[in-house]
């Protein structure tokens, strides 16, 4: 089923729209949700919170690219997941490791102004992966938005794990340049 008819049964609200999504987005969401939270009980969980996410997202908003707009909210659901049980304990998963290598360089931004910070700073990084060469940007992403092990990464890419270490390290360092260039400083 193509994207605009999935989108159109959520607007009708028709309840074969969230078995429509399951059925062509489960793997590729059901991916990130492992990938950030290394269980796969939290990952189906997870998934339940995308698919209700979607279902009250839609309507009013229409997104223009339904796989991107199901990865974040994946990615969203998983993440608050993830906090939520860390705060019972800490460790396990991906994410806590590639969110620790990326806080060195993405400041937090507290306060009231914070959407509007983070929508700026969405447009920022944005630029900037459009600067790494297409190999950076997918191990970059790869990492830290996927929360990918640096072994699948090596894999994918046909590198070695020291190699994708090093080159998110230099990632890293020309993000912090970069945002430093954009009045961001840590």
């Amino acid at each position: 089923m193509r994207d605009e008819e999935i989108i159109e049964l959520y607007w009708q609200r028709s309840e074969d729209a969230i078995r429509a999504t399951a059925a062509k987005y489960g793997g590729y969401c059901g991916s990130i949700a492992v990938n950030i939270l290394s269980d796969r009980r939290d990952a189906e969980e997870c998934l339940n919170d995308t698919w209700t996410a979607a279902w009250t997202a839609m309507p009013p908003h229409r997104p223009q690219r339904l796989r991107l707009f199901l990865g974040k909210l994946t990615r969203t659901a998983a993440l608050d997941c993830l906090r939520a049980r860390m705060a019972l304990k800490r460790g396990g998963g991906e994410a806590p490791a590639a969110l620790e290598e990326l806080g060195e360089c993405v400041p937090a931004v507290p306060g009231a102004d914070q959407a509007v910070e983070d929508r700026e700073l969405e447009r920022i990084m944005d630029r900037f992966l459009h600067t790494l060469s297409p190999r950076d940007c997918n191990v970059f992403l790869r990492r830290y938005w996927y929360a990918e092990p640096l072994e699948a990464i090596a894999k994918r890419y046909g590198m070695k794990v020291s190699t994708v270490k090093t080159c998110l390290y230099r990632s890293r360092g020309k993000l912090r340049n970069y945002l430093e260039g954009e009045g961001i400083f840590l």
